[in-house]
């Protein structure tokens, strides 16, 4: 599985930052192995899996509002992001980081398993990308749980928090991902709706499935995603309210 030679010798550089759906597994090189029945099984899981109670709401933390296109039925939308700094100051300073760069403008959300996560967060400038990859943070306690909603920095082991995020979309939560070290540092408050709609029938990411390549992302970036799965949603705009 983690042996994917024709990969490694094209992207060795890359080690991707995929939560999975088996909660014995916190990451893997390249890709997650995961299909739809792990999908369903983490469901489950994440149903009796929520052990961290939510803390009282601060309400200093900024709202960054993304306009998507290209979602599922063809429309566009709107997506609210309350940060919190106190769940994840160091989480939410780097978002705020990257917002500043315009880091979002045309990010894929390449990703996309209904019931599980929705992925973000690879520009679509291999440059801009480039000088983010070595900018690696380090980790943030689990203050709060991977419920529906929530915002959360991907990893890929201990204190290699860079830029890919993903949205947890399981109506039970993803709690199981709370003991894994995925730190929320955010949620969003306007538009779950509109999540629920971003383009998802590419399914899982190479090789495991029929997905973009993250390594491919990277080192091509919107060239690839526009020629090879043009029914991505994406980021076209982003602002501080």
């Amino acid at each position: 599985m983690r042996s994917l030679i024709l990969l490694a010798a094209l992207v060795p550089a890359f080690a991707f930052q995929n939560p999975t759906t088996k909660p014995a597994l916190r990451t893997e090189l390249f890709a997650s192995s995961i299909d739809r029945r792990d999908v369903l099984t983490a469901a489950l899981v994440g149903a009796v899996s929520t052990s961290l109670a939510q803390p009282a709401i601060a309400d200093d933390g900024k709202v960054i509002e993304f306009t998507i296109n290209n979602l599922s039925d063809g429309s566009d939308g709107i997506v609210q992001i309350k940060l919190r700094p106190e769940w994840a100051p160091k989480g939410v300073a780097r978002f705020e980081e990257l917002t500043e760069d315009n880091f979002w403008k045309g990010c894929r959300f390449f990703r996309v398993l209904p019931g599980f996560v929705s992925q973000f967060g690879v520009t679509g400038d291999p440059k801009q990308q480039l000088k983010w990859k070595s900018q690696s943070i380090t980790d943030d306690p689990v203050m709060v749980s991977n419920d529906r909603g929530t915002v959360v920095f991907a990893t890929s082991g201990k204190n290699t928090r860079t830029t890919q995020l993903f949205i947890n979309t399981n109506k039970s939560g993803n709690g199981f991902l709370d003991k894994q070290g995925f730190s929320p540092i955010g949620q969003v408050i306007k538009g779950m709706d509109v999540v629920d709609k971003f383009y998802a029938d590419y399914g899982e990411g190479a090789p495991s499935g029929k997905g973009p390549n993250q390594g491919l992302i990277q080192l091509k970036g919107n060239a690839y995603l526009e020629a090879d799965f043009p029914k991505l949603s994406f980021i076209s705009g982003a602002k501080v309210l």
